[in-house]
């Protein structure tokens, strides 16, 4: 017997209808009607016009938007392709946003720092970033994407888990691991102290580290003067837990960056604050090493800062702009590493301006002790700075006062950056890990990767040929020292029951 609905048996094909109103004019329509045949399209090749699909049920479609991850440019995509995204969805908490607009809306919320903001300070930044909540997303991801959770510093280094924990390791020497003591850890230990608190970002510097946790609240633990890591000498008072600062207690904090002679902090809001080093307004401000205050930096009232990073005596800062991103600097000049074209101070922010003329949209910074590297959208790396030791990549150790291309990288995409104090580190998109710089941080910073290209002061060069090979020829020494060894002990064995033998006296019957 056959079933009715048995369409493989029946030997007709399912074919799913399209069911398309009546065409009437709108003139002879009635409101209700006109404002439905104005909300349809022609769909499928068919001349008359049809219910869009997506129309039926908005919210389903803002609850995927909000939930597939959708970067700004996509959501921003959308509206410009199709009418339907478009047009006004009449959701709260704004009836006149689209379908993208609110999904941006509903990603930033997710997010903490975004979710306790006061509402007016919610739309103050909207504003500042453009007049969009997806340029709002944009700015958040800025932050995310240059974040990490494995922090080596000069002495000691921090790991944050996904969950928030907070582990270190290293020297110990004023309590900069936060555990209670003055003692080395060799190996990863969990700072206690902080249970409860989740964690979502940390700087290291010189015995001192500064903890920010997903409520805006800072922790710093270490030189009790963490603010001025290299500037006043002589006895330091030790703080090995933990302590959470008083004076930032009305500061919403997301980052923080410690410098040799100074320490900033990023607000969510987008403005930065920075500790000490006020010396000849270097900083935007006038004060003595000891000040502990938090002082707002002046000159980016108008720019919202996404990243920052800090040098021994310079910041760089990366802003976020509806049109892309740009980068300030502020601090000590010497050497170029301000980017301005000159070797002199600077107290107030300024824009580097050579990446314009480059065509280079930065999308990543980081600020080594005297010099600077940027990464592009493109994947094209950028130094400055001091060349000492060949740190820029640039084949030689002349300063450079301007960002400049590492024309030795032109064939490589790359995807991450970082600095040390005379290396740069280059993360390409299939993997390699490339650094130039000096040989002695060089020789130590190789270990830990499996396939590492440096661009020595000579040029470019392939060191993992070399490394190889010299493995190779370890291996084969080794092997043929282990062959020789058990030869000997062979000969030698048979050396000795040879002696025997003949020392045994044969007895005539």
């Amino acid at each position: 017997m056959q079933c009715p609905m048995d369409t493989a048996a029946s030997g007709t094909s399912p074919v799913m209808q399209f069911h398309s109103n009546a065409d009437e004019s709108i003139a002879h329509s009635s409101p209700l009607a006109t404002l439905i045949q104005r909300s349809q399209r022609h769909c499928y090749g068919d001349g008359s016009p049809g219910e869009f699909p997506l129309a039926v049920s908005p919210s389903i479609v803002l609850h995927v938007l909000s939930s597939c991850d959708l970067g700004p440019k996509d959501l921003a995509n959308l509206e410009a392709t199709c009418v339907f995204f478009g047009k006004p969805a009449s959701f709260a908490p704004d009836f006149a946003l689209s379908l993208p607009e609110l999904a941006a809306f509903d990603m930033c919320q997710k997010r903490t720092m975004f979710k306790q903001m006061k509402q007016e300070d919610q739309e103050c930044l909207k504003q500042r970033c453009g007049g969009s909540w997806k340029h709002v997303l944009g700015y958040i991801l800025v932050r995310e994407k240059n974040g990490s959770r494995v922090i080596a510093g000069p002495g000691h280094s921090i790991i944050i888990t996904s969950n928030g924990d907070v582990y270190s390791f290293g020297a110990n020497c004023s309590g900069q691991l936060g555990l209670g003591d003055s003692e080395d850890r060799f190996k990863p230990c969990v700072i206690r102290s902080l249970q409860g608190i989740r964690i979502t970002q940390a700087a290291v510097g010189s015995r001192c580290t500064m903890l920010v946790s997903d409520t805006g609240s800072v922790y710093s633990f270490g030189k009790e003067d963490f603010r001025v890591a290299e500037l006043v000498d002589g006895a330091h008072f030790q703080i090995t837990t933990p302590r959470i600062e008083e004076s930032l207690k009305g500061v919403f904090v997301v980052q923080a960056a410690i410098g040799g002679y100074f320490s900033a902090v990023l607000s969510r809001e987008g403005r930065v604050y920075t500790f000490s080093w006020g010396k000849a307004e270097r900083l935007g401000h006038s004060s003595d090493p000891s000040d502990v205050e938090p002082r707002l930096l002046p000159g980016l009232e108008d720019v919202p800062v996404a990243y920052i990073s800090a040098g021994n005596c310079y910041l760089l800062m990366l802003a976020y702009q509806p049109n892309g991103m740009s980068v300030y600097s502020v601090g000590c000049g010497l050497g170029g590493k301000l980017g301005h074209g000159c070797k002199t101070n600077n107290g107030m922010p300024k824009l580097v301006e050579q990446f314009q003329s480059m065509s280079f949209k930065p999308v990543s910074i980081a600020a080594g002790t005297w010099h600077a590297v940027a990464l592009g959208a493109d994947g094209r790396v950028c130094t400055w700075g001091w060349g000492h030791t060949g740190c820029l990549g640039h084949g030689d150790e002349e300063c450079r006062a301007v960002p400049t291309v590492v024309e030795g990288l032109r064939d490589v995409k790359a995807v991450h950056v970082s600095t040390g104090e005379y290396t740069t580190f280059v993360v390409a998109e299939n993997g390699d890990v490339y650094s130039f710089g000096s040989g002695e941080s060089l020789a130590f910073q190789v270990r830990p990767f499996s396939h590492i290209y440096t661009h020595d002061v000579g040029g470019s060069m392939l060191i993992m040929c070399i490394i190889d090979l010299l493995i190779t020829v370890v291996r084969l020494m080794a092997l043929l020292a282990l062959f020789l060894f058990f030869v000997f002990c062979f000969l030698s064995r048979s050396w000795t029951m040879r002696r025997r033998r003949n020392r045994i006296p044969r007895h005539r019957a």
